[in-house]
């Protein structure tokens, strides 16, 4: 038996969470819905527009592969992440947050020092969530942030797509990957935002290699990967690259494919108030589902579940105690 059920390797951020309304948006020319990369200069320029919300704000450690992570270990799945934080306060406060959540990680000896990457998320009354994202030391994330021997110990190496925009760090995934098949372990990745599909598709392609275990990606990175409009094209170009996928579609649910047959799963119809971490806690609650000796379709459920109590609160991750409930209530009946 392996002693983690996912391996999760992205960019380690920690969230600040700001409600706005979409003139805000617009004064402040952000892309609504989308994950824009930004200077630190351009970060200080945003909260500078924001300064009378900071006191409203709420702060929580990030990123898609660590909330994914985070979300599997909470559910009972050990997982073990790679990514990259400095010496300072925020890198503390990401550190602290994957040892209470049970995160097995690679920080063994002294940290560099820097600053650690800053997203800020701007949510709008629909529950749309817009992120602008400071990388900082994730940037440099690198192959010496990977832990192969926990990578073969592994039941799923899990990769974030935001890495293509890190040289470093799509060196670090592919690594990643070769290091898994050589071990015969799963590979999963995310494409995490429709702007890694268009914008840094060989990259994508490098990562994904000859072909991958299993997809995670939305309705628009889905038709963006495909080049087209029709969500039937996209599933067919995503079965040419992975042997199974999840394509999540906001309140029309979600399709799982096991390799042999394609499921639709319904939404949990909730009071939507922010969709920051929708997407990674549903991979993180399916990947502890399928390492659970789960169908697809029923993780896929459980999945949807688990993302729909995210989506009626605010903030990236449930209460702690959370989990163990919301495990007990699909599973134990």
């Amino acid at each position: 038996m392996k002693k983690y059920k996912a391996y999760g390797i992205g960019a380690a951020l920690v969230d600040t969470e700001i409600k706005v309304d979409d003139g805000e948006l617009n004064t402040m020319r952000v892309e609504k819905g989308l994950m824009t990369l930004v200077d630190q200069a351009r970060q200080q320029e945003l909260l500078g527009h924001l300064k009378g919300h900071l006191v409203k704000a709420s702060h929580a450690s990030g990123g898609s592969a660590g909330n994914s992570m985070i979300a599997t270990a909470q559910f009972g799945g050990p997982t073990f992440m790679s990514c990259k934080v400095a010496n300072d306060s925020d890198g503390d406060i990401y550190i602290a947050d994957l040892e209470a959540a049970g995160v097995d990680h690679c920080f063994s000896g002294e940290r560099s020092d820097g600053v650690t990457g800053k997203c800020l998320v701007l949510i709008t009354p629909d529950a749309e969530r817009s992120m602008n994202t400071y990388l900082g030391i994730s940037e440099t994330l690198s192959t010496e942030q990977l832990d192969s021997d926990a990578i073969a110990d592994s039941e799923y190496l899990y990769i974030e797509g935001y890495l293509v925009t890190s040289p470093t760090g799509l060196a670090a995934a592919v690594k990643a990957r070769e290091i898994a098949e050589a071990a015969g372990v799963k590979t999963a990745l995310s494409f995490s935002d429709p702007g890694m599909v268009e914008f840094f598709r060989e990259g994508i392609a490098e990562i994904i290699g000859s072909r991958l275990d299993l997809v995670f990606c939305n309705e628009d990175e889905a038709l963006g990967w495909a080049q087209s409009d029709d969500i039937d094209v996209a599933v067919e170009k995503i079965k040419e690259v992975a042997e199974t996928f999840v394509i999540t579609r906001g309140a029309e649910g979600a399709l799982t494919f096991d390799g042999k047959e394609l499921a639709e799963i319904p939404s949990n119809k909730v009071d939507a108030v922010d969709t920051n971490g929708a997407g990674d806690m549903f991979a993180g609650a399916f990947l502890y589902a399928i390492t659970n000796g789960e169908d697809f379709p029923t993780a896929g459920r459980f999945a949807s579940l688990a993302a729909g109590k995210i989506v009626a609160n605010f903030g990236p991750r449930l209460p702690a105690g959370d989990y163990k409930a919301l495990r007990e209530e699909f599973f134990v009946k």
